[in-house]
C-alpha cells in the first residue's frame, strides 16, 4: 500500500508541471465557442465579432458553432459533452436563461454545469411589424390586434425563447390574442415577416438593424424599461403598456472543471477586447449596451438574472409541456 501510495505521488508530480505547461500555452489549438442561435442573430453576430478579436489576440481561431433549437438548450447539452480543458466555450443568453425556466426535465443545472467567464453587455429586443400592415405605433398594433382576436401572428426563435415570452407578456398586459408561431432560429421568423407570413416579431438589435434600415420592417417599440440610445425616436413599450419590460444578455461560459487559470486568462482576454475602444464602438453600432464583467460579476448577475427570470416566467404564466 505504501509502495502504491509513493507511486502514485511520483506520478501525479511528473504529470502537474505538464499540465501547468498546457494551460499556460493556452490556447495552442483552436477553441470551440458554441451558441444556441441560428447564423445571422445576435449571439453569432457578437460571437463572431469576439472570435475575430480572439484570433488577433491569440493567433488561434475561435470557431462559432451554432446550434440552434429549443431556446439554446440543444448548445447547452452539447457543450457539457465536451472535455473541460478550456476549448470549448458557450455563448449564454437571456433565451437559454427563459428557456430553463420553462421546460421541464432537462438533463442538465444551467446554474451549476456552466462556470462565468465574462459578461459582454445587454441589448434590447425590438417589436417590429410587416412595412405593409396598417400599424405606426404601439397604439396602432393594440387597437388592430383587438379589432381582429387570433388573426395577427408573431413569430420568434422557439417555444420559451425570449421572444416568445415578450409576446406573451404583450398579450397578458394588453388584453389583446395574437398567435405565437415558433421557429428554429430568429432569422427564419425575421424572413416570414418580411414576406408576411407573420405580421411581427421581437429580435434583438444586432438582427434587427439591416431590415429597420432597409425599411422592409417598421420598428415600433423596444422592450426595454427605457428607450434604447441606438433607436432614439423608438419608444419604450413601457410607454404605452405601463410594467412591460424584457431585455437580452450576451456572455461566455464553459463546462464546470474547466481549469481556472484558463478560465482567468480567458475572461481578462474577453475583458480586453471589450474595453478596447474599437471593439466597443462595434458592439454600441450594433445597440448593446457594454457591461464588460469579470467572472465574479457574472456569477452574480446569474444569480440576479435568474431570480427576475423565474419571477417574469411564473407571472406569463408560460408552460411547455
Amino acid at each position: 500500500m505504501h509502495t502504491k501510495l509513493i507511486t502514485w505521488l511520483a506520478a501525479a508530480m511528473l504529470l502537474a508541471p505538464a499540465a501547468q505547461a498546457a494551460q499556460s500555452n493556452f490556447p495552442d489549438k483552436p477553441v470551440r465557442l458554441i451558441i444556441g442561435s441560428a447564423p445571422g442573430s445576435g449571439p453569432d453576430i457578437i460571437a463572431r465579432l469576439a472570435a475575430d478579436h480572439l484570433y488577433g489576440a491569440w493567433g488561434q481561431r475561435v470557431v462559432v458553432d451554432s446550434r440552434p433549437g429549443v431556446g439554446g438548450i440543444l448548445s447547452a447539452e452539447l457543450a457539457l459533452r465536451a472535455n473541460p480543458d478550456g476549448y470549448t466555450w458557450m455563448m449564454l443568453t437571456s433565451q437559454l436563461f427563459v428557456a430553463t425556466s420553462v421546460y421541464p426535465d432537462l438533463k442538465f443545472d444551467l446554474d451549476k454545469d456552466f462556470v462565468s467567464i465574462a459578461l459582454i453587455g445587454t441589448v434590447p429586443f425590438v417589436q417590429m411589424v410587416n412595412a405593409q400592415l396598417p400599424v405606426k405605433s404601439i397604439a396602432d398594433l393594440i387597437a388592430l390586434a383587438k379589432k381582429q382576436p387570433g388573426k395577427l401572428r408573431y413569430g420568434s426563435a422557439g417555444a420559451g425563447a425570449s421572444e416568445h415570452l415578450s409576446g406573451v407578456m404583450f398579450n397578458r398586459l394588453t388584453g389583446t390574442d395574437m398567435l405565437h408561431v415558433p421557429y428554429k432560429g430568429i432569422p427564419q421568423a425575421i424572413a416570414d415577416t418580411l414576406s408576411n407570413e407573420v405580421q411581427l416579431t421581437y429580435a434583438v438589435y444586432p438582427a434587427a438593424r439591416p431590415h429597420i434600415d432597409s425599411g422592409r420592417l417598421r420598428a415600433i417599440g423596444v422592450t426595454t424599461p427605457k428607450r434604447s440610445p441606438a433607436l432614439p425616436n423608438v419608444p419604450a413599450i413601457a410607454e404605452a403598456v405601463p410594467g412591460y419590460a424584457m431585455y437580452g444578455w450576451y456572455s461566455l461560459v464553459a463546462p464546470k472543471g474547466t481549469p481556472g487559470p484558463i478560465l482567468a486568462k480567458t475572461s481578462e482576454e474577453v475583458l480586453k477586447a471589450v474595453k478596447d475602444p474599437a471593439f466597443g464602438e462595434k458592439l454600441k453600432f450594433l445597440g448593446i449596451e457594454v457591461v464588460a464583467g469579470g467572472r465574479k460579476d457574472l456569477d452574480t448577475f446569474r444569480r440576479n438574472e435568474r431570480k427576475r427570470v423565474s419571477e417574469l416566467v411564473k407571472a406569463s404564466g408560460v408552460s411547455i409541456k
